[in-house]
């Protein structure tokens, strides 16, 4: 959980992932489609390969389906390169 600084609270659940599939259990699904319209979000990391750098990808908590069935390959609400603008990634999740 988040608290802006307007004293809203926005939940964000953390994964990690090494390829495109995101572990998000049945109870996460759940929870996070039953909290849609709520400021929920969905921050996963993807592990860098040789090739590229690790990048930060932002989902909804209306995504949260999709995100389960299809992983990566879900259009996010925002990606981020290493190194990650701290800013820009709290500005979508909170925008004031």
């Amino acid at each position: 959980m988040v608290c802006d600084e307007a004293g809203k609270f926005h939940f964000v659940e953390l994964k990690f992932c090494k390829a495109n599939a995101v572990n998000l259990s049945p109870h996460q699904v759940a929870w996070l489609t039953r909290h849609r319209t709520s400021s929920s979000w969905v921050l996963v990391k993807r592990q860098a390969k040789a090739d590229a750098k690790a990048a930060l990808h932002l989902y909804s908590a209306s995504q949260a389906i999709t995100l389960a069935e299809d992983g990566l390959k879900t259009p996010s609400v925002g990606s981020f390169d290493h190194p990650f603008d701290w800013n820009k990634v709290f500005d979508l999740i909170s925008p004031i």
